[in-house]
Protein backbone atom coordinates (compact mmCIF):
# COMPACT_ATOMS: atom_id res chain seq x y z
CA UNK A 1 0.00 0.00 0.00
CA UNK A 2 1.17 3.25 -1.03
CA UNK A 3 1.91 5.78 2.00
CA UNK A 4 0.09 9.00 2.52
CA UNK A 5 2.79 11.97 2.66
CA UNK A 6 3.28 12.13 6.41
CA UNK A 7 4.34 8.78 7.14
CA UNK A 8 6.61 8.71 4.32
CA UNK A 9 7.89 11.94 5.45
CA UNK A 10 8.49 10.45 9.33
CA UNK A 11 9.99 7.11 7.29
CA UNK A 12 12.62 9.14 5.40
CA UNK A 13 13.89 10.85 8.48
CA UNK A 14 13.42 7.67 10.82
CA UNK A 15 15.91 6.09 8.18
CA UNK A 16 18.97 8.00 8.76
CA UNK A 17 18.39 9.39 12.43
CA UNK A 18 20.70 7.55 14.97
CA UNK A 19 20.13 7.91 18.67
CA UNK A 20 22.45 10.60 20.03
CA UNK A 21 21.82 12.87 17.07
CA UNK A 22 20.86 16.20 16.14
CA UNK A 23 17.75 16.57 14.17
CA UNK A 24 15.28 19.77 13.13
CA UNK A 25 12.19 20.33 13.22
CA UNK A 26 11.68 23.57 11.39
CA UNK A 27 7.40 24.12 11.95
CA UNK A 28 6.57 22.59 14.91
CA UNK A 29 2.99 23.09 14.69
CA UNK A 30 1.24 20.89 16.78
CA UNK A 31 4.23 19.05 17.86
CA UNK A 32 3.64 15.71 16.14
CA UNK A 33 6.70 15.76 14.02
CA UNK A 34 8.53 17.16 16.95
CA UNK A 35 7.53 13.51 19.33
CA UNK A 36 8.87 11.55 16.12
CA UNK A 37 12.03 13.00 16.03
CA UNK A 38 12.28 12.94 19.95
CA UNK A 39 11.48 9.02 19.59
CA UNK A 40 14.13 9.16 17.37
CA UNK A 41 16.64 10.57 18.47
CA UNK A 42 16.29 9.59 21.48
CA UNK A 43 17.80 10.55 25.62
CA UNK A 44 20.64 11.67 24.50
CA UNK A 45 19.71 13.37 21.42
CA UNK A 46 18.78 17.28 20.45
CA UNK A 47 15.64 18.28 18.73
CA UNK A 48 15.37 21.94 18.00
CA UNK A 49 11.69 22.80 17.14
CA UNK A 50 10.83 25.90 15.85
CA UNK A 51 7.84 27.88 15.53
CA UNK A 52 6.66 31.81 15.09
CA UNK A 53 3.36 31.18 16.55
CA UNK A 54 2.99 30.74 20.96
CA UNK A 55 0.33 28.79 20.10
CA UNK A 56 2.16 26.60 18.24
CA UNK A 57 4.99 26.25 20.79
CA UNK A 58 2.60 25.51 23.74
CA UNK A 59 0.87 22.96 21.67
CA UNK A 60 4.05 21.11 20.92
CA UNK A 61 5.25 21.27 24.44
CA UNK A 62 1.80 19.92 26.22
CA UNK A 63 2.46 16.90 23.53
CA UNK A 64 5.64 16.47 24.70
CA UNK A 65 4.87 16.55 28.24
CA UNK A 66 1.78 13.89 27.87
CA UNK A 67 4.90 11.75 26.13
CA UNK A 68 7.41 12.23 29.03
CA UNK A 69 9.90 13.70 26.08
CA UNK A 70 12.83 15.98 27.34
CA UNK A 71 15.67 16.43 24.70
CA UNK A 72 13.38 18.85 22.66
CA UNK A 73 14.64 22.99 22.80
CA UNK A 74 11.28 24.30 21.61
CA UNK A 75 12.19 28.20 19.68
CA UNK A 76 9.70 30.51 19.40
CA UNK A 77 11.65 32.29 16.61
CA UNK A 78 11.50 31.53 12.73
CA UNK A 79 13.09 28.61 11.23
CA UNK A 80 15.61 31.35 8.67
CA UNK A 81 17.43 31.81 12.01
CA UNK A 82 18.33 27.84 12.86
CA UNK A 83 22.12 29.16 13.10
CA UNK A 84 21.25 31.14 15.54
CA UNK A 85 20.71 27.97 17.66
CA UNK A 86 23.01 25.41 16.58
CA UNK A 87 26.25 24.84 18.39
CA UNK A 88 29.78 25.13 16.44
CA UNK A 89 30.24 22.66 14.35
CA UNK A 90 27.38 20.76 15.34
CA UNK A 91 25.45 18.53 12.48
CA UNK A 92 22.25 17.82 11.85
CA UNK A 93 21.14 14.83 11.09
CA UNK A 94 17.92 15.19 9.37
CA UNK A 95 15.18 18.16 9.39
CA UNK A 96 11.64 18.38 8.82
CA UNK A 97 8.93 20.91 7.31
CA UNK A 98 5.50 20.91 7.14
CA UNK A 99 4.90 24.14 5.08
CA UNK A 100 1.70 26.36 4.55
CA UNK A 101 -0.23 27.30 7.96
CA UNK A 102 -1.04 26.00 11.39
CA UNK A 103 -4.22 23.66 11.28
CA UNK A 104 -7.06 25.09 13.11
CA UNK A 105 -5.03 28.53 13.78
CA UNK A 106 -4.88 32.16 11.75
CA UNK A 107 -4.42 30.64 7.55
CA UNK A 108 -2.98 34.34 7.13
CA UNK A 109 0.33 33.15 9.12
CA UNK A 110 2.09 31.01 6.61
CA UNK A 111 5.92 30.15 5.60
CA UNK A 112 6.90 32.17 3.16
CA UNK A 113 9.68 30.57 0.51
CA UNK A 114 12.72 33.48 0.83
CA UNK A 115 12.71 32.17 4.91
CA UNK A 116 12.50 28.60 3.95
CA UNK A 117 14.67 28.19 1.67
CA UNK A 118 17.14 30.16 4.03
CA UNK A 119 16.67 27.58 6.37
CA UNK A 120 17.31 24.19 4.25
CA UNK A 121 20.67 26.30 2.77
CA UNK A 122 21.83 26.62 6.57
CA UNK A 123 20.34 23.04 7.35
CA UNK A 124 22.44 22.21 4.04
CA UNK A 125 25.73 23.49 5.74
CA UNK A 126 25.48 21.06 8.55
CA UNK A 127 24.02 18.32 7.34
CA UNK A 128 25.65 15.13 7.75
CA UNK A 129 26.64 12.36 5.03
CA UNK A 130 23.35 10.77 4.25
CA UNK A 131 21.48 13.08 6.12
CA UNK A 132 17.96 13.79 4.83
CA UNK A 133 15.66 17.28 4.97
CA UNK A 134 12.35 16.46 3.86
CA UNK A 135 9.33 19.35 3.34
CA UNK A 136 5.73 18.32 3.30
CA UNK A 137 4.45 20.87 1.05
CA UNK A 138 1.01 22.35 1.23
CA UNK A 139 0.54 24.90 -1.41
CA UNK A 140 -3.60 25.33 -1.76
CA UNK A 141 -3.55 28.21 -0.07
CA UNK A 142 -2.77 31.63 -1.06
CA UNK A 143 0.76 32.61 -1.11
CA UNK A 144 1.21 28.62 -1.65
CA UNK A 145 1.70 28.51 -4.93
CA UNK A 146 4.24 30.97 -4.81
CA UNK A 147 6.42 28.82 -1.79
CA UNK A 148 6.02 25.61 -4.14
CA UNK A 149 7.60 26.92 -7.22
CA UNK A 150 10.56 28.59 -4.98
CA UNK A 151 11.43 25.28 -3.42
CA UNK A 152 11.36 23.29 -6.71
CA UNK A 153 13.46 26.00 -8.33
CA UNK A 154 15.49 25.76 -4.88
CA UNK A 155 15.75 21.51 -5.45
CA UNK A 156 16.78 21.60 -9.01
CA UNK A 157 20.10 23.95 -8.32
CA UNK A 158 21.63 21.25 -5.66
CA UNK A 159 24.25 19.38 -7.45
CA UNK A 160 23.52 15.79 -8.25
CA UNK A 161 26.96 14.47 -7.85
CA UNK A 162 26.46 15.90 -4.02
CA UNK A 163 22.61 15.52 -3.46
CA UNK A 164 19.63 13.18 -4.34
CA UNK A 165 16.43 14.99 -4.50
CA UNK A 166 13.26 13.49 -4.79
CA UNK A 167 9.27 14.77 -5.16
CA UNK A 168 6.49 12.34 -3.68
CA UNK A 169 2.75 12.87 -4.14
CA UNK A 170 -0.01 11.31 -5.55
CA UNK A 171 -1.50 12.94 -8.82
CA UNK A 172 -5.26 11.88 -8.86
CA UNK A 173 -6.35 13.86 -5.98
CA UNK A 174 -8.05 16.81 -5.70
CA UNK A 175 -7.60 20.01 -4.07
CA UNK A 176 -4.15 20.13 -4.48
CA UNK A 177 -2.99 17.28 -2.31
CA UNK A 178 0.20 17.91 -0.11
CA UNK A 179 3.37 16.11 -1.72
CA UNK A 180 7.19 15.76 -0.23
CA UNK A 181 10.45 17.47 -1.59
CA UNK A 182 13.20 15.68 0.48
CA UNK A 183 16.52 16.37 -0.28
CA UNK A 184 20.02 13.85 0.82
CA UNK A 185 23.25 14.36 0.90
CA UNK A 186 25.33 11.99 -0.46
CA UNK A 187 27.87 10.04 1.36
CA UNK A 188 31.62 10.34 0.27
CA UNK A 189 33.62 7.03 -0.06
Amino acid sequence: MLKRVIPFAHQLIQEVVRPGESVIDATCGNGHDTVMLSKATGETGKVYAFDVQSKAIEKTKERLATASLNNVQLIHDGHENVSNYLQEREQVAGAIFNLGYLPGSDKTVITKPTQTIEAIDQIVERLKEGGRIVCVVYYGHPGGEEEKDALFDHFRQFDQKEFDCLQYGFINQKNKPPFVLALEKKQTD
